[in-house]
């Protein structure tokens, strides 16, 4: 499995309007810019992100997105899934259409010890991590990167 860039881009950028925002909008073009994004781009993610309800844009001249809920009522599978689709490392074979039952046997046996228990790993991860999270993550890196003293 291999997350997108436009995943990866979208993560990075939710993360920002989250630490940003204070509860207001924020332009993508803001966004655009501390992350070195295109705004471009962030405008078809931000699209797939307001068609599945994770932001809401507000119009006009000081218009831009905010967060449709809370950050921790946001987790990462939410944004994955939004821009992604469903998640799943492998397409899930057609046991039937296999030419014997040793070949329809093993692919099922491949499917059900392997890919499903991967997908669900990955799933477990990404539903059980909130944009929250990684907003004190970061907050805490931001915090411990100002302590640094050089020589």
């Amino acid at each position: 499995m291999k997350i997108s860039t436009k995943a990866r881009y979208g993560l990075r950028a939710l993360v920002d309007l989250a630490i940003h925002s204070g509860g207001e909008q924020v332009a993508l073009q803001h966004i655009a810019k501390r992350q070195e994004l295109s705004i471009h781009y962030l405008e078809q993610v931000f699209s797939l992100l307001k068609k599945t309800g994770v932001v809401k844009s507000v119009k006009g001249a000081q218009g831009g997105y905010i967060l449709a809920k809370a950050p921790c009522a946001i987790t990462i599978g939410d944004i994955l899934r939004a821009i992604e689709g469903e998640m799943a490392i492998v397409e899930e074979e057609n046991f039937l259409d296999a030419a014997t039952p040793i070949q329809r046997n093993m692919q099922q046996c491949i499917q059900q010890n392997v890919w499903d228990k991967v997908t669900e790993s990955v799933c477990n991860v990404i539903d059980h991590m909130t944009l929250e999270d990684l907003m004190k993550d970061y907050e805490l890196l931001t915090m411990n990167e100002s302590l640094m003293y050089y020589i």
